[in-house]
């Protein structure tokens, strides 16, 4: 019996695989594998959440037009050219989806993250990786691997799992080089915990002439929004359109964006949330290179961590602190099978975190 065969590309994909969420004999372990809030939710967000209960039987607002208000007065930006998605993931995959297919290729760096190569290869394209220098984005080894097929390039600024970035001035650079056929996608998922003057989450190329540069944001990071599946992006005209073209026509649920809209407003919660970061991912990243381990400098809420003694003593960490309540993520999919990332937590976990990887270390370094 023959079956239905897919499209080329799809069983290509492994299947994504979240960050563990449980650990065996722990309640409540210190979930740090998925870069979430450590403070969670704003309160307002909450409730705001909590006020659609009585409204589930009603659509949503397809056009997600009071956040895209919210967000353009938020950030000085045109709401006719912001798209809302169920998570930045969605909009990666329409975007790949609109401008690339068979005989395309979609360029990235060499440990970007790993939702650009699934949705190449769900539409059938070519996903190509360039190079990187000292776990950063190199602009020359990423502009040597365009070729008339390139159809995106995709820029995580600042990079997951690596937590690196690249300054404004480079990324300028690498958009004036390509090709004004590529679509150039700034991924500025953690752009709200870079506090840096030489950063910028991408929104001056956006507003390029050129017309062929778009930054992707979420809901899901600072603002501790997760759960709810809330992204967005700030296109050219041109290119807002085919993406508005494309997408579901409610593609974003009524709480969600009850939730957002709140999100975005408390901007007390969300500086609370950036000044927990900034005193305890330089605390985490001090303790564990005390420990031996080898800390990539990060400007994200996560840090990666590189085992001495190679994949093996990284795998047997990661079960070790487990063991003790303590969720890692492993990054072997990324081609960092030596590493683990961890997730800048509350003062608790990351307490809990050094004192597990210093009794492991202790005993198994």
């Amino acid at each position: 019996m023959s079956l239905p065969i897919p499209r080329p590309g799809i069983m290509e994909i492994a299947p994504y695989v979240p960050g563990e969420s449980g650990a065996p004999g722990f309640a409540t372990p210190a979930k740090l594998s998925s870069n979430e809030s450590a403070l969670g939710p704003s309160p307002k967000a909450m409730e705001a959440y909590r006020a659609l209960a009585a409204d589930l039987h009603r659509y949503p607002d397809g056009s997600a037009s009071a956040l895209r208000k919210a967000l353009g007065t938020h950030y000085g930006l045109d709401p006719d050219r912001l798209v809302c998605g169920a998570g930045s993931d969605e909009l990666i995959g329409l975007l790949v989806r609109a401008y690339a297919g068979p005989g395309d290729e979609v360029l990235f760096s060499q440990h970007g993250f790993l939702m650009y190569r699934l949705a190449s290869l769900a539409c059938g394209a070519t996903p190509l990786t360039a190079p990187e220098k000292d776990l950063r984005a190199d602009v020359d080894a990423i502009l040597a691997r365009v070729t008339p097929r390139t159809k995106i390039v995709f820029l995580a600024n600042p990079n997951n799992p690596t937590g690196t970035f690249l300054p404004s001035s480079e990324v300028k650079r690498l958009h004036e080089a390509l090709p004004p056929h590529v679509v150039f996608v700034i991924d500025a998922a953690y752009a709200e915990y870079v506090v840096r003057n030489d950063y910028s989450p991408g929104v001056e190329l956006v507003d390029h002439p050129r017309a062929n540069a778009v930054m992707l944001r979420t809901f899901s990071k600072i603002h501790g929004l997760a759960g709810l599946r809330l992204g967005w992006g700030y296109f050219p005209a041109g290119i807002a359109d085919v993406i508005n073209r494309s997408r579901g026509p409610f593609n974003v649920g009524a709480p969600s964006l009850a939730a957002g809209i709140a999100a975005l407003a408390d901007v007390a919660h969300t500086d609370r949330a950036r000044a927990h970061n900034d005193v305890w991912r330089p605390w985490l990243e001090k303790e564990l290179a005390a420990l031996g381990l080898g800390i990539t400098p990060s400007v994200g809420n996560f840090i990666l961590m590189r085992f001495a003694k190679g994949p093996a003593q990284s795998k047997a960490a990661e079960a070790f602190v487990k063991g003790k309540g303590v969720i890692l993520r492993a990054v072997g999919a990324y081609g960092l099978a030596d590493c683990l990332r961890v997730t800048v937590g509350t003062e608790a976990e990351c307490r809990q975190t050094v004192a597990a990887l210093g009794e492991f270390l202790k005993a198994h370094g």
